[in-house]
């Protein structure tokens, strides 16, 4: 198995890792590490994740990929494994990092995965040898190398207990973005979620408030906002696409089926939101 070893000093070394305090001095690489300058984000969560969970960290990580960022996690099962498919099927890049030796993907079931990774231009990263043997307490030290990769780490689905929050932990305290996604109070798969909200994480609920606060860009593609629009946004805004005419509110009120009061607010939302415009015949999609 091929893999290049680079010295902290090396050019190669991904420099925000450097920046940390506990950086590991060596990295073992199989693949190619993206440009420096590309920005990376962690997507990371429970292995034992619900539907819903998994639905999310995909979607997460295919818009992450879409607006041009590098998706980190960690290979696990769950969450892990839905955020580097996410980002896979955006054609994106996505690095894998282990918490075991550079010479196998842990856990097997991720072969394949691994090999996808790689053939789309990822690469999979560990500080540990080909041959050094896995400790449990090891995937807890590789949760400051995923983070140390990024300029912030998004939790979805961390139970009490979870790996995530070590994750979490690790990101604030090197200074780096921590956004959570929230959920019922009564669900146990959020209790750290929660709990890291509490004391100080980002609540969001879409990517593109984690794109704002990270400075990034965000596409400004119809079909990339849409993905973002709650049911009745994306109801007016489908009546507005498939017109390609500016339409009056009587008109898209009778369309959609909403309430006026409804929709009169939700048109209001998506003028201020730039999705879309106000003309002297009605509403349009702003890039049209």
């Amino acid at each position: 198995m091929n893999f290049s070893t680079f010295g902290i000093e090396s050019n190669e070394y991904p420099p925000l890792l450097r920046e940390i305090g506990s950086a590991p001095m060596l990295l073992h690489v199989r693949g190619a590490l993206p440009d420096p300058t590309l920005p990376a984000v962690a997507v990371v969560g429970t292995r034992k994740a619900t539907r819903d969970g998994k639905e999310l960290a995909r979607k997460t990580a295919h818009e992450l990929a879409d607006a041009g960022v590098i998706v980190v996690s960690g290979l696990a099962m769950g969450i892990d494994t839905e955020a580097h498919k996410g980002a896979l099927e955006a054609g994106g890049i996505t690095i894998a990092v282990l918490g075991n030796g550079i010479g196998s993907v842990y856990p097997a079931q991720n072969e394949k995965l691994a090999a996808e990774i790689l053939s789309h231009g990822g690469a999979i990263i560990s500080e540990y040898g080909s041959d050094e043997p896995s400790y449990k307490g090891r995937f807890i030290e590789r949760n400051r190398i995923i983070s140390g990769l990024c300029l912030g780490v998004i939790v979805i689905e961390a139970p009490e207990k979870s790996g995530a929050i070590s994750t979490a932990r690790f990101a604030a305290e090197q200074g780096r973005g921590v956004f959570v996604f929230p959920a019922s109070p009564h669900n146990k798969n959020y209790k750290g979620s929660h709990e890291l909200i509490r004391d100080g994480a980002t609540l969001v609920t879409n990517v593109g408030e984690v794109l704002e606060d990270l400075g990034l860009k965000k596409s400004h593609k119809l079909e990339d906002q849409m993905k973002e629009l709650s049911g009745d946004e994306y109801k007016i805004v489908s009546v507005l696409k498939d017109a390609g005419t500016p339409i009056d509110i009587d008109t898209i009120i009778e369309l959609t089926t909403l309430e006026p009061q409804v929709a009169s607010n939700i048109i209001m939302t998506l003028v201020v939101e730039g999705i879309i415009k106000e003309g002297s015949t009605g509403y349009e999609i702003s890039n049209s």
